[in-house]
């Protein structure tokens, strides 16, 4: 059977659990935060705790590759546990791991997140265009084969992202809005929205881009990087209703406290059972009619 795509899924879950991602970001201070020592132990403990708290009700969860493997094997196995954890209780899994590189090697990359044989399947991956797109295609085909997604970097919240991004091909587009097509293209004819997305910083203020890709939008930079909601409207414009923002230390910060985590992911919007007024806010937000509070 042909597995439905990616973009299906995520147009469901948003429509049903509102938009919100939410990074699982164990980085040292977070963990000190809620108490926990900085070792594998502290890592289990706080990663677990946000699956519980979350996986059932927001619409993506975004662990951040790095701040396992920093631990080695023993961190990887942690992060291998919360993946088919969080796709049981319903959550899209979208790893955050930014992976770039070429041939075989971009192929392995594709192996480790896109195969549907690997522990650390996942529903979708961020990855580095800066190579070149063509570079990506052993990821977008192995997303394509297993109904998995690809969320490429484009326009990033960084301010250093500008020197590469914003520089001009020779045929006049800068290299963000060269990715954004590429996107695009692979997205045509894709409904009811493409499985290719683009990863588009929520603190830009204005993206000065084409962002008609048909595809999802991953918008990091609210909360701890300053932007909120109120801003997504005027970065995204018409394309705001296939945003999804990405909250991290936003929500985590509210932790160990499972209900402080789920009260804060409605906050942000990402809503779900037991929260329906989150969900509602949300959907206000990315039509422009509302803010949460």
């Amino acid at each position: 059977m042909t597995p439905e795509p990616f973009g299906t899924r995520l147009r469901h879950a948003m429509d049903t659990r509102g938009p919100l991602c939410v990074g699982i970001d164990p980085h040292a201070t977070l963990l000190a935060s809620w108490g926990l020592n900085d070792d594998v132990a502290g890592l289990e403990r706080f990663t677990r705790t946000v699956v519980e708290a979350l996986a059932d009700r927001v619409a993506v969860l975004k662990p951040q590759s790095a701040f396992f493997e920093r631990f080695g094997s023993r961190g990887v196995a942690v992060l291998e546990k919360a993946v088919a954890e969080a796709r049981a209780a319903g959550a899209l899994v979208l790893m955050d791991a930014k992976r770039g590189d070429i041939g075989s090697t971009m192929g392995a990359y594709a192996a480790t997140y896109l195969d549907e044989d690997s522990p650390l399947f996942s529903d979708a991956v961020t990855v580095s265009p800066y190579l070149g797109f063509g570079s990506l295609r052993p990821a977008l085909d192995a997303a394509a084969a297993s109904g998995s997604g690809v969320f490429v970097l484009a326009l990033t919240s960084n301010p250093e992202g500008a020197e590469v991004q914003r520089a001009t091909a020779a045929d006049g587009r800068s290299l963000a809005q060269l990715m954004l097509d590429h996107m695009a293209a692979e997205n045509a004819g894709a409904a009811p929205l493409g499985s290719v997305g683009a990863v588009v910083g929520a603190t830009l203020g204005d993206a000065g881009a084409d962002l008609s890709i048909n595809g999802p939008l991953l918008a990091p930079g609210i909360g701890a990087q300053g932007a909120t909601p109120a801003d997504l409207p005027a970065v995204f414009g018409d394309a705001v209703g296939n945003v999804v923002p990405s909250v991290s230390r936003g929500v985590l910060r509210h932790g160990p406290d499972v209900s402080g985590l789920r009260e804060a992911a409605g906050r942000g919007g990402g809503g779900g059972r037991g929260d329906r007024g989150g969900v509602v806010c949300a959907r206000g937000v990315l039509r422009g009619v509302s803010v949460c509070g």
